[in-house]
């Protein structure tokens, strides 16, 4: 007899209890996250047949990061940040697509307990060559019911109530926690549904895979240098793919490390602290894994400003262990 199957709507119902403010509002914020993440799978498995929607923006404009903004990723932010403006639970979005803050004075969204950060499309430069690539949110309680400002958005990774990320490949996944573990859904593309098909995932304690930009090796601190070559001599496999969000997917299903150190010339490192390496933080850590920067655990971290980097150890516990004692 089949087993039954369990929908993305039906699992957060079912957990709703788990979470210590439940009245409903952070349900209706994943749906929300849910409704996007088909949106952009939808456009993301056209790319290959409609050029429109494929390669740079017809300004030719950069984010605020000096990133070339590809078609997808302003369409991606646009479908997200809609989404939630329309649902009521949250008052503002930070994108790493703005420059600042978006502030959701409508009603309907003025009063909403949350603010969500978010990168909507990471890894998009892969877009045209077909590789993976996902979209990465992190969730936090408004401070208060003043008026939402930047500091709603710098609380230290800690303080977030849930996050997750989607990532679309050869299927299209949706992962998330609220703080009780983590569950996987895959998306179902007959009936347009994301079903549980891993729940309660836990990354291995070690594994045999590092993930590292090696063209940047003698840029590197000596301890990530140290770090690598201890990889190498153990014959471990080295896997990169240059989408964030592909790359920890894989190393949280089977064991690995992630790694993105600051290099000579930016020491700060080049992820963003509050848009990326935050949300997969707490994912990893509820993994039983671990994050840091090479220094101190990154959920510890005060952000300073909204688009704040950090480098960035990610992955099994005993990687990261290892990694920090070089």
């Amino acid at each position: 007899m089949a087993q039954p199957i369990t929908t993305l709507s039906e699992f957060i119902i079912e957990r709703e209890k788990d979470f210590p403010f439940a009245s409903g509002d952070l349900s209706q914020l994943l749906t929300s996250i849910r409704l996007a993440a088909k949106l952009v799978n939808r456009e993301v498995n056209k790319a290959g047949l409609v050029n429109e929607i494929l390669g740079e923006t017809e300004q030719h404009s950069v984010n605020v990061q000096g990133e070339k903004q590809q078609k997808l990723d302003v369409y991606a932010n646009e479908r997200f940040i809609n989404a939630m403006r329309n649902q009521g639970a949250v008052c503002g979005v930070a994108s790493e697509e703005n420059d600042a803050h978006i502030v959701f004075d409508h009603p309907v969204s003025a009063g909403g307990k949350y603010v969500v950060a978010m990168d909507p499309l990471d890894g998009s430069s892969n877009i045209d060559v077909n590789v993976s690539i996902g979209t990465i949110f992190s969730i936090y309680r408004r401070l208060n019911d003043a008026e939402v400002t930047v500091e709603d958005f710098l609380q230290p990774g800690s303080a977030q109530v849930a996050a997750g990320y989607v990532v679309y490949g050869s299927s299209t996944m949706l992962v998330y926690t609220t703080g009780n573990g983590v569950n996987g859904f895959t998306l179902d593309p007959s009936i347009g549904v994301f079903c549980l098909s891993h729940p309660n995932m836990r990354i291995p304690e070690n594994g045999s895979i590092y993930s590292v930009n090696e063209g940047n090796y003698f840029d590197f601190p000596e301890q990530a240098r140290n770090y690598i070559d201890a990889c190498k001599k153990k014959k471990m496999s080295a896997r990169y793919i240059g989408s964030l969000v592909a790359d920890f997917h894989r190393n949280l299903l089977k064991g690995g490390i992630y790694m993105y150190p600051g290099t000579t010339a930016k020491p700060e490192g080049k992820l963003r602290l509050v848009y990326e390496a935050n949300p997969l933080a707490l994912l990893i850590e509820q993994a039983g894994g671990a994050a840091t920067d090479g220094k101190q655990r990154i959920l510890d971290i005060k952000p300073g400003k909204l688009h704040q980097r950090t480098p960035l150890f990610i992955g099994s516990k005993a990687m990261v262990e290892e990694a920090m004692r070089r």
